[in-house]
């Protein structure tokens, strides 16, 4: 990437740092309290993807305002669909509105919903589908959340962010599921180290190491589009593995205060516990050297791995104090958030509904797709034991995705004739 273009980009991370902070801290901190609707008219919604983080987004909106309706609900599978719509229609009986010719069931059950009509899109199927489901909504003219990573590979980040222009050319608005910058403790604790609370940065470290998830035994009759479907956390083509998928909120806020994204990796992983034929693909431990244009470093763990200690946070190192981005900094200038104790994950569709009401220029999926290139780009660092650069990474990165989409089809990666996929190895995987 020519350095005018990293510039660019540079400027536009900053600015959104400085939109995020002040929608953040500037009215609506309690939910109730923003509940008031701007008008009486309704909003719309369509839930696609409706597993457990679905079902949660959805509640999230409907929280929002009364007047926010949910009309119509997509997911490759029957039962989560449907498991999902009762457990919502419980909730929010007056809210729901779901029949049964608005449920669409299949790999293109998203179109269908975005041929519905309705003003706003929740995407929150496996990451893998993001790039294209993100397309789709831009292009149907809704506005859209996508969680969290908004893509698993190189031509999916570079999809984003074409998708990103096109719906700014519209007018829609986007929000990305990186609920730490719709959070006011961790708002306010980047905002006072951005600005000069610990002084120079000298370098980062970030954590995410927790026991691991859920396994999805493969089920008799399945199809191996359906098994990695059902268990799909474990492949790289639908998760883009656990430092992707999990990872990238902490990587999030180091690129978040640093003001850019690294312009390398270093890294190494492996399987240490996780080695089950129920285990895919995917590593259960990385670490990662980051390296950013003005050389500060990020000194990055992820682990999935039981007994061990749990860390989660980034904290921020500087000549003059410590940042902990969690809400406290300690040094010259010590500090320790004491505000309100408000939910990212319900703020994030508080601002981004109250952006649609008022029309406000509103459009996370800049630093949504650039942290979710981090995140890969410390992947292939791992799992190839090369020191990979950003700009490679970005232009020769491997497409991840199938070439069908298809309950019959073959996906990327495939068992062996004992049922184990192939692991990367560091030192003979090759990142493009």
């Amino acid at each position: 990437m020519a350095s005018s273009e990293r510039s660019s980009r540079r400027e536009f991370l900053r600015h959104s740092a400085a939109v995020t902070a002040g929608s953040a801290l500037v009215g609506g901190l309690d939910v109730a309290r923003s509940a008031h609707a701007a008008g009486a008219d309704r909003i719309r919604i369509a839930l696609v993807g409706c597993g457990g983080r679905g079902t949660g987004a959805a509640r999230n909106c409907l929280d929002v305002q009364k007047n926010i309706q949910l009309v119509a609900m997509a997911d490759a599978f029957e039962d989560r669909l449907r498991g999902s719509a009762k457990r919502l229609k419980n909730r929010y009986p007056d809210q729901v509105d779901v029949p049964e010719d608005r449920m669409f069931v299949g790999f293109d059950g998203y179109r269908k919903a975005l041929d519905c009509d309705v003003d706003l899109v929740l995407l929150v199927t496996p990451p893998g589908f993001r790039p294209m489901q993100y397309r789709a909504a831009v292009e149907a003219g809704k506005h859209i959340f996508m969680e969290k990573p908004v893509c698993v590979d190189a031509p999916g980040f570079r999809s984003v962010m074409e998708t990103n222009k096109l719906a700014d050319q519209k007018g829609l608005k986007v929000a990305v599921g990186l609920n730490s910058r719709h959070t006011p403790a961790c708002v306010e604790s980047i905002k006072r180290a951005r600005n000069g609370a610990i002084g120079k940065l000298k370098f980062l470290r970030a954590y995410c190491n927790n026991a691991g998830v859920w396994v999805r035994p493969r089920r008799p009759g399945q199809s191996e589009m359906e098994y990695q479907m059902r268990n799909w956390y474990y492949f790289v083509w639908l998760s883009g593995d656990h430092i992707v998928e999990q990872h990238v909120h902490l990587l999030d806020r180091a690129d978040w205060i640093v003001g850019d994204h690294p312009v390398e990796a270093n890294g190494m992983g492996g399987r240490e516990v996780r080695k089950g034929k129920d285990h895919g693909q995917i590593f259960d431990h990385h670490f990662v050297e980051f390296t950013y244009a003005d050389g500060t470093k990020l000194y990055s763990q992820c682990r999935h791995i039981p007994g061990c200690a749990r860390m989660t946070g980034t904290i921020a190192h500087g000549v003059d104090g410590v940042a902990d981005s969690s809400g406290e900094i300690t040094g010259k200038s010590p500090w320790k958030y004491s505000g309100p104790r408000v939910s990212g994950h319900a703020q994030e569709h508080v601002d981004w509904i109250k952006a649609i009401r008022k029309g406000a220029h509103y459009n996370e999926g800049y630093f949504g797709a650039t942290s979710s290139m981090t995140a890969v780009l410390g992947r292939m660092a791992t799992y190839s034991g090369q020191i990979v650069r950003w700009d490679d990474a970005v232009a020769k990165g491997p497409d991840e995705m199938p070439r069908k989409f298809a309950f019959n089809a073959t996906p990327p990666v495939v068992p062996d004739k004992d049922g184990r996929y192939p692991v990367p190895v560091p030192g003979v995987f090759k990142p493009y």
